[in-house]
């Protein structure tokens, strides 16, 4: 879907880390337009206020990977927002133990910002701040609890592979973690449409079937291109 994706702009986030804006992240802000459906200036406004709150938390998601990164010492080549979401590129690999914080690191920072946008949306007087900040809370509560779900490429996949090998063999912590995403890979496409039917929440992603077979097969990264 974003084979062709372009880069739309750069510039320098925090601690010197280079951003990267691809123009499929166009297509989701177009996608979530439409869910919207406003059809007033006013319902404009706070699909617009939606959009800015989901991708800036999107952002300092991928920050909070890059800041474990940097602090142990694993430079970060890039940060790149594209439609699918984001991810942080680092310049070299890093140690299972490092990568753990690395992963981690994603999640902490939804929890956080959820926490605090939490304590102070009931506290505020200004009805569109409060409504912001109730909308933080929420937009980074969901993130976190769909980032955790133990299915690859998410950090929930990533960790849960992690925290299995410190108990068993490496090989056999990735045969395991693969048939966990398998049938959860399996059963999300019919869990997204009862969410949308129910709820009206659409998701953008499907994990791949593929990949977790690969995994519990022992085959990962031994196909060809």
């Amino acid at each position: 879907m974003f084979g062709n994706d372009k880069v739309l702009f750069r510039f320098r986030g925090p601690w010197g880390v280079p951003v990267e804006v691809h123009s499929s992240l166009l297509i989701l802000v177009l996608l979530l337009s439409a869910i919207g459906g406003g059809g007033s200036l006013n319902d404009l406004y706070y699909d617009l206020m939606f959009i800015s709150i989901l991708l800036g938390s999107i952002y300092l998601h991928e920050l909070g990977h890059a800041w474990g990164c940097l602090v142990q010492g694993v430079p970060v080549r890039r940060v790149v927002l594209y439609g699918g979401g984001g991810y942080c590129q680092q310049a070299r690999s890093s140690t299972r133990y490092q990568t753990e914080l690395i992963v981690a690191m994603g999640p902490i920072v939804n929890l956080t910002l959820w926490a605090v946008a939490s304590l102070l949306w009931p506290v505020i007087g200004d009805r569109d701040l409060s409504w912001a900040l109730y909308l933080t809370a929420y937009v980074n509560l969901f993130l976190a609890l769909l980032n955790l779900l133990p299915v690859h490429p998410l950090d929930g996949g990533k960790l849960f592979e992690l925290a299995l090998m410190r108990v068993l063999p490496p090989q056999t912590a990735t045969r395991v973690s693969g048939g966990v995403g398998l049938v959860i890979s399996v059963l999300w496409i019919p869990a997204m449409l009862l969410c949308f039917l129910t709820i009206g929440l659409a998701l953008f992603f499907i994990p791949s079937v593929r990949l977790h077979l690969d995994m519990l097969r022992g085959t990962r990264g031994q196909r060809r291109a």
